[in-house]
């Protein structure tokens, strides 16, 4: 009796499937499981990377509203890759530009800030969220992707059933087995997938909040100066 159960184990086990498949399902398979591998690639470094942003932009932002002179802070952390960097040197960039002139353009220098802000924070988030894109494709094709590997096992199965004239269960288990396996890795693969984007997605609309209210704040920050340098010299 044990040695059936071992040999009956032994036939529906992953490799014995794979190995017992058609070529076309081993394909499917086999892609599958690079796309799971690269899911998961993609899934680590883009969790860890949000994560180490979201600690250091905390951390840059209190620093930021600490300071008491901001050209300073900019010359010693401006460079920094952050997100909420690269959108802090935007700003004072454009602010630099419009009040060197003689004449002040109040209404039109805050437009430019504000714009220039905003767009330095949708091309950190772009650039933030590239390759997300492979994971809604992972997981929205990779179970169709094994569902055509099913059905081609499972025809294939009743292709051989025909051909061998049994409809006995022991002829038919092994090759639908093998044909529901590739459901299985598809399902393997599009779970995570789609898991990891919508958490990875709902981390990146958080970092777009906080920079938008780091821009809208700092843009106030800017405005009042504005008033104050208009007043003063203009």
């Amino acid at each position: 009796m044990t040695p059936q159960l071992t040999t009956s184990a032994d036939l529906m086990s992953p490799l014995h499937l794979f190995l017992q498949a058609d070529v076309v399902v081993k394909a499917v398979m086999i892609g599958l499981l690079l796309a799971s591998i690269w899911t998961w690639a993609i899934i680590f470094t883009h969790s860890i990377r949000l994560k180490k942003i979201n600690r250091q932009t905390e951390g840059f932002e209190k620093d930021f509203w600490a300071a008491s002179d901001i050209d300073a802070f900019h010359s010693r952390r401006g460079g920094e890759s952050l997100p909420i960097a690269v959108v802090m040197s935007a700003a004072l960039d454009e602010w630099r530009r419009s009040t060197k002139g003689v004449v002040v353009d109040r209404a039109g220098t805050r437009e430019r800030l504000a714009s220039r802000m905003n767009a330095a924070v949708a091309t950190e988030l772009d650039r933030l969220s590239d390759r997300l894109n492979i994971l809604a494709t992972v997981g929205s094709v990779a179970p169709f992707v094994g569902l055509f590997g099913t059905v081609w096992g499972i025809m294939r199965s009743f292709t051989a059933i025909a051909g061998a004239n049994n409809t006995s269960l022991a002829v038919v288990a092994p090759g639908i087995a093998e044909a529901l396996f590739a459901t299985a890795i598809g399902l393997f693969a599009a779970i995570p997938a789609v898991i990891a984007y919508n958490r990875l997605t709902h981390g990146l609309d958080r970092l777009e909040a906080r920079l938008g209210r780091f821009a809208d704040r700092f843009h106030a920050t800017l405005s009042r100066e504005l008033e104050v340098e208009v007043a003063s010299g203009h």
